[in-house]
């Protein structure tokens, strides 16, 4: 049923109780969004048609009333072979835990529960709806301290064959009425007689009637008095235990006769002036139910047998024959004498063996109660038992710091107290030391967790804190030991809070300049467990297919292996940028001799900035071709150093590289000579380098120095 989304609408939380009949959940009103109880019927009953049909009429019924102290009855229904009640969710805990947890109750305490249940019978009885089935087991006590009696008609819905199949009948005679317990109709005095009962187990903590069966302790309801509640506990007013009195007497008659006439008096009985107030009197009147005493029948006197007279003879006749007569045979007269003394002596002795069964019955030996304090409760039952003395079968178990499991530290009657033989002694034993259930901390705070653990009784210092990463948030519970819903002693449990630390971080490589796949395997290799976005942007500086921007960790920063990576690959070149091949021709300081070259450029790719294209020794005049990248607002420019001096700067503009305008590169006009002309013969005339070639001996003839080979030069 857990789960189950009952009807379409009551999601089952989880089961909270049960009786023969039902079972009872925990569940929420997906509609109203609220907690309800939901009562569902066992399914040995799901086909008995009698039970189901008065079980709807009941609940109906019971759907009428309105009464603070009664629990709402919202919904009836049906779902496939499951009947179901749904009732008002009650946070707190019935009756019978607190009878056990805390019994005997405060004078004060029990008068207020039980005035509240009297109201909630008054306002049933109004309503033509008897409970019948009045225990401490079917009255919630709210966190709020508000009583709400529950079950309200479902009594009735017992038939014969639930009472032999369930035993829920008799797993309530302790309350019954006589009148219930005899099977007669009952009423509203049951209801009163019951709700007695109840206020008697609240204030003495012990019911007024126990056996050993169901049927001895009915059959007590019905013959038996119980012990008077003030001589159980000398604490309750007079007044109070009137009301117990009244509200238990066997005869209906002599009860409350209402349950606004009970109400009343339980509203009134701790008033100074009534506290002290006359023990009641009930003058006791024949009743045919009760038990009585019937004497034996004694003979008065036991006379000889009356001897029958015979008819005289008759006269002789003179003409009758003288033969003489037969002899008459002799009479046995010892028979009937002897019959009347073995029947005397049968009947004496039967009336001795009478009188001798009822002096067993009724003349009961004395006992002295042995102490049986601090003795395992085995013991304590053995000792008390050869004694013939009776141990009350409902032993008050209570956890005391100083007392062993097991072991009695109370007796209701003290030692060396005298008392008849069979008489009952109620025992106290140490319990075990309740445990606590371990509340589910996860997803609560460190902090949250160690005040729900404080509040519990468990020790702060028992408490430790260990992190690990997840991807929870920061200082979040992801697991506990001990685990939730185990059972452990507060004072001695050491408790592990495994707190998050957040996800585990890694480093961020450096994926600049990488290929793609590069790029992604070194994201594995480190730890990433997801595959980067992948974006594309034109790039002057980085190659095609290579990285040119990671995002949002720069290299060697900390990283959630689960975050998603941004890598920008190059997609090469803008569309508009433009490549040129420069020709630098390069000359030697003197022909034949050695010279160091040094070529420097900047384009769109550097960004502006200066890098070195190359170094050269040369001997002879030489032409490199320079690659540059340019841009609309990038020109290339190419500086040429000889011997570590600037020899010559060249700029190549991008709208002549795309129209095709770039100049040609010479040598400039003192490229042999003194500063200003070179002299490549020495003889300090020089050449014109601004034409269109070199030419290198000066004879206006085109040579293999002409460049760029035109045949064509001005020879100084």
């Amino acid at each position: 049923m857990i789960g189950h989304e009952l009807g379409g609408r009551y999601e089952i939380i989880e089961r909270i109780g049960g009786g023969g009949m039902a079972l009872v959940y925990k569940a929420h009103d997906l509609l109203l969004g609220r907690n309800v109880a939901v009562k569902v019927l066992r399914q040995q009953f799901v086909h008995d048609e009698e039970f189901i049909r008065r079980f709807r009429r009941e609940a109906q019924s019971a759907a009428s009333l309105s009464h603070p102290n009664v629990v709402s009855i919202y919904d009836v229904g049906q779902e496939d072979e499951i009947h179901y009640i749904v009732m008002e969710y009650v946070e707190g805990h019935n009756l019978n835990e607190i009878i056990k947890e805390r019994a005997p109750l405060q004078v004060d305490e029990a008068v207020r529960i039980a005035s509240q249940i009297c109201d909630a019978l008054d306002h049933a009885h109004h309503n033509q709806i008897i409970h019948r089935d009045i225990k401490p087991h079917n009255i919630l006590i709210g966190r709020n301290g508000r009583v709400k009696v529950t079950d309200f008609g479902i009594a009735r819905a017992v038939t014969s064959t639930t009472i032999t199949q369930t035993g829920s009948v008799i797993g309530s005679v302790h309350y019954f009425s006589p009148e219930h317990a005899k099977g007669v109709v009952t009423g509203e005095k049951s209801d009163l007689y019951s709700l007695g009962i109840v206020l008697y187990q609240m204030l003495t903590a012990r019911l007024p009637f126990l056996g050993e069966s169901p049927i001895s302790v009915a059959l007590k309801h019905l013959q038996e008095e119980f012990e008077e509640p003030r001589e159980v506990n000398p604490l309750i007013p007079q007044s109070v235990e009137n009301i117990i009195l009244k509200s238990m007497r066997k005869n209906p008659q002599e009860r409350y006769q209402s349950a606004k006439e009970m109400l009343h008096d339980l509203e009134t009985c701790l008033l100074p002036e009534r506290r002290n107030e006359k023990k009641i009197d009930f003058n006791d009147i024949d009743d045919e139910d009760r038990t009585r005493v019937i004497p034996a029948i004694k003979p008065q006197h036991i006379g000889a047998s009356p001897v029958r007279s015979r008819p005289a003879p008759a006269d002789h006749d003179e003409d009758q024959d003288d033969r003489p007569a037969p002899a008459a045979k002799p009479k046995k007269t010892w028979g009937k004498p002897a019959l009347w003394i073995g029947l005397t002596l049968l009947l004496l002795l039967a009336m001795a063996g009478l009188a001798m069964y009822v002096n067993h019955k009724l003349v009961v030996p004395n006992v002295t109660v042995p102490s049986v304090l601090n003795k395992t409760e085995a013991d304590a039952r053995k000792e008390l038992s050869d004694l013939g003395l009776e141990v009350d079968p409902q032993v008050i178990r209570e956890y005391k710091p100083d007392v062993k499991e097991g072991y009695v530290y109370e007796q209701s009657k003290p030692a060396d107290t005298v008392v008849k033989k069979g008489s009952i002694i109620q025992l106290s034993v140490g319990a075990a030391k309740p445990l606590k259930k371990m509340p589910d901390l996860r997803g609560s705070s460190y902090e949250e967790a160690v005040r729900s653990l404080k509040d519990l009784g468990f020790k702060e210092n028992n408490i430790k804190k260990n992190e690990e990463f997840s991807d929870e948030s920061v200082n979040k519970v992801i697991s506990q030991d001990p685990g939730a819903n185990t059972e452990q002693d507060p004072d001695m449990a050491q408790v592990t809070l495994t707190v998050s630390k957040g996800p585990k971080q890694v480093k961020m490589p450096n994926l600049i300049d990488l290929t793609q796949e590069k790029a992604v395997q070194k994201l594995r290799a480190n730890g990433f467990t997801t595959d980067p976005t992948i974006e594309q942007e034109a790039s002057y500086t980085v190659e095609r297919g290579k990285v040119i921007k990671q995002f949002p960790y720069d290299p060697g920063m900390d990283a959630n292996p689960g975050d998603k990576i941004v890598l920008t690959i190059s997609s090469g070149y803008p569309s508009d940028s433009l490549k040129y091949t420069f020709n630098l021709p390069v000359a030697p300081e003197f022909e034949g001799q050695n010279s160091k070259i040094s070529i420097e450029y900047s384009d769109a790719r550097t960004s502006g900035q200066t890098k070195v294209w190359g170094t050269k020794t040369i001997n002879s005049t030489q032409v490199f071709p320079i690659e540059l990248v340019l841009s609309p607002t990038m020109n290339g420019i190419v500086t040429v150093k000889r011997d570590g001096q600037i020899f010559d700067t060249y700029t190549v503009t991008y709208e002549d590289a795309k129209n095709g305008t770039v100049p040609a590169a010479t040598l400039p006009d003192n490229s042999f000579g003194d500063p200003g002309m070179q002299d490549y013969n020495g003889d300090g005339n020089g050449v014109d380098g601004a034409t269109t070639g070199i030419d290198n001996p000066g004879d206006g003839k085109v040579n293999k120095h002409d460049f760029p080979g035109k045949g064509k030069k001005k020879d100084n």
